[in-house]
């Protein structure tokens, strides 16, 4: 770990025009801040064995400093844990309008022991409520869940419903079945039920399931979308929209382009196919269209950006893609640097009017 980078304090910045939402910033709780949130059988269940599933800055391979930005370590605890911080170097220097908290912890809390399992999630939710969602109004939280025991995670979803700062349900892209699969579909009928949209981060239990396990980070980071494009494949295929037609799912962090031509071998595919999938009376595409939603970071990002443009009007998306900054990782994005990546024509929906049409939130009052 670095050392802690001393924090100034900055000018307020100008204001811009557009509405600014970030859809995917980590925070992360501290133990100290978990531990009394628990019921005590669980309390010393964490005593004695804290959580089998490795975090990812544990999991093999490596990367360099935990995987964050050298100056987001607050003076004590982890990148993530100091509101002040996140304030500082994100909300309020880059005049964000909206951020949506995903808690990463949840993935690897999702996997432990169904009863232990819920009880960590459930603390985690509290923690963002009262520690960061009631004291910061720009903030949105996610509904983590013991994405392994989805029962136990429908109750969850329910308890959380009426709380309007919770915005999305956070699922993984690694379980132990593909994520299409029955056993999953009370998940998808709570946050159906409450009108909450599923957001599909990169990671889990089982990351690389077909391809291995990587030997390189640059093989792990630069296919994510693999993962991704396996979720896609699975909620379709399996059913999960035609018994669930209101679901919305968000693709967090697994990249974009590879969307439009996974949508045309499935369209291909499937006119061959249809009496494999009866359940499938559309083209994929369709189905794609109706229920997927995307994230900027990571974005690819061609020496030509115009070849990015292609790529993005192929999918037919362009009013289903959200700006994220990934704070406080390595490879974050930032709010000044990204809509130059994308159409003109693009640039406002994607910065923040189509998360505000997803979650709810209203756009900036914007004064002559």
């Amino acid at each position: 770990m670095t050392s802690a980078v001393p924090r100034t304090r900055k000018s307020a910045p100008v204001r811009v025009a557009r509405t600014i939402v970030d859809a995917d910033i980590h925070p992360h709780a501290p133990v100290t801040s978990i531990r009394p949130r628990l019921p005590q059988e669980h309390r010393e269940r964490w005593d004695l064995f804290a959580s089998r599933v490795p975090g990812p800055p544990e999991i093999y391979p490596r990367v360099r400093n935990s995987g964050f930005r050298l100056d987001s370590w607050p003076a004590t605890g982890a990148p993530g844990s100091d509101l002040q911080m996140v304030r500082d170097q994100l909300l309020d220097e880059f005049d964000i309008d909206h951020g949506v908290l995903i808690p990463l912890q949840g993935h690897q809390w999702g996997a432990e022991e169904p009863r232990y399992s819920a009880a960590l999630c459930r603390a985690l939710n509290d923690w963002q409520a009262e520690e960061w969602l009631a004291q910061e109004p720009r903030l949105r939280g996610s509904v983590t869940i013991s994405i392994e025991a989805p029962d136990l995670a429908a109750e969850e979803i329910r308890r959380r419903a009426d709380d309007p700062r919770f915005v999305q349900v956070l699922l993984s892209t690694g379980g132990e079945l593909g994520f299409g699969r029955r056993r999953y579909w009370p998940i998808y009928e709570a946050a159906a039920e409450a009108g909450l949209p599923v957001a599909a981060h990169t990671g889990g239990l089982e990351q690389h399931r077909g391809a291995g396990w990587p030997s390189f980070y640059l093989e792990e980071h630069v296919w994510n979308g693999n993962t991704m494009a396996a979720l896609m494949m699975s909620l379709l295929t399996e059913g999960v929209f035609a018994e669930y037609p209101e679901l919305q799912v968000i693709c967090v962090e697994g990249g974009i382009a590879w969307a439009g031509p996974l949508m045309w071998a499935l369209d291909d595919s499937w006119a061959q196919l249809r009496a494999d999938v009866p359940h499938l009376t559309r083209p994929p595409s369709e189905y794609v269209r109706d229920h997927f939603w995307f994230t900027t970071q990571p974005i690819e990002e061609p020496d030509d950006p115009a070849d990015l443009a292609t790529a993005l009007d192929h999918t037919g998306l362009g009013d289903r893609i959200m700006f994220a900054s990934d704070y406080p990782h390595w490879d974050f994005d930032s709010p000044r640097h990204a809509p130059r990546l994308f159409p003109a024509a693009l640039r406002e929906a994607v910065m923040g009017a189509n998360a505000c049409r997803l979650f709810g939130l209203p756009e900036r009052e914007v004064t002559a």
